[in-house]
């Protein structure tokens, strides 16, 4: 079922560094600027809108929300190759613009935690559910 959900994130991921290598190119750097925040939340959008209109079988939909939970250790994993210390020799800017990104992010988490309403729990899994996992 996890490899139902491969193609849609090599596909996001492919179209996202794509329009990373352009946004690049416009701003006149030669690197990839956000390609992979683009496939992120395009893998996101294109997840929920096939469930939304039921164009997603279960064992798709698993295999998205696995690939959509292990994401972010993937990107964290993927951007830890990049050059660090030619980054911060570049210049402070860099090291500014880190510290705006983390802040900025720690202080959007009360907000984005209050987005939508409480909800109950789910039901116990049964056992065919179990051994479909």
């Amino acid at each position: 079922m996890v490899l139902y959900g491969t193609a849609a994130l090599a596909l996001c991921m492919l179209v996202g560094m794509l329009i990373g290598d352009v946004l690049g190119l416009a701003v006149g750097v030669d690197a990839n600027v956000g390609g992979v925040g683009f496939a992120m939340v395009m893998l996101v959008l294109v997840s929920d809108w096939l469930r939304r209109k039921g164009l997603l079988p279960k064992p798709t939909e698993q295999g998205m929300l696995f690939w959509s939970a292990m994401y972010i250790p993937i990107v964290i994993a993927m951007a830890s190759t990049q050059n660090v210390i030619e980054a911060v020799s570049g210049g402070p800017m860099a090291i500014i613009a880190g510290l705006a990104a983390l802040t900025a992010g720690a202080a959007l988490v009360p907000a984005i935690s209050r987005i939508g309403g409480r909800s109950e729990a789910l039901p116990p899994m049964t056992e065919e559910e179990k051994q479909e996992v």
